[in-house]
C-alpha cells in the first residue's frame, strides 16, 4: 500500500485487471446486438422496408433460394463475418490489455 490513496490504487492495480473482460464482454454484446436486429428484421420486427437490413433482406429472398442463391448467401455471409470480426476484434484486444498474459 505505501501511502497510495484510493483512486491511484482503482486506475493502477483494478483496472488494468478489469479492461479485459469488460472489452470482451461489449464485443460480444455488440455481436449479439447484430444477430438479434437481424433476426428482428428476418422475422418483420425490426426496421421498416424503406431501410435496408440484412434480416429482411434475408426474409424478402426466402423464395429465390434455388434460383438466385446469391440474394441469400451474401447477406448471411455478410452478418457472419461482421459478427466473427467483433468477436476477434474482443479476442485481440483482450490479449493487449489483459496484464496476465504479459507475464
Amino acid at each position: 500500500m505505501s501511502g497510495a490513496g484510493r483512486l491511484r490504487l482503482m486506475f493502477s492495480e483494478i483496472l488494468p485487471n478489469c479492461t479485459a473482460p469488460l472489452i470482451v464482454q461489449a464485443s460480444l454484446g455488440v455481436s449479439t446486438a447484430i444477430l438479434d436486429a437481424a433476426a428482428l428484421g428476418f422475422l418483420g420486427l425490426g426496421a421498416q422496408p424503406p431501410s435496408p437490413e440484412w434480416g429482411t433482406m434475408l426474409a424478402d429472398a426466402r423464395e429465390f433460394v434455388l434460383r438466385a442463391w446469391w440474394v441469400v448467401t451474401f447477406p448471411g455471409l455478410a452478418i457472419l463475418i461482421t459478427v466473427l470480426a467483433f468477436n476477434l476484434l474482443g479476442d485481440g484486444l483482450r490479449d493487449v490489455f489483459d496484464p496476465k498474459l504479459k507475464r
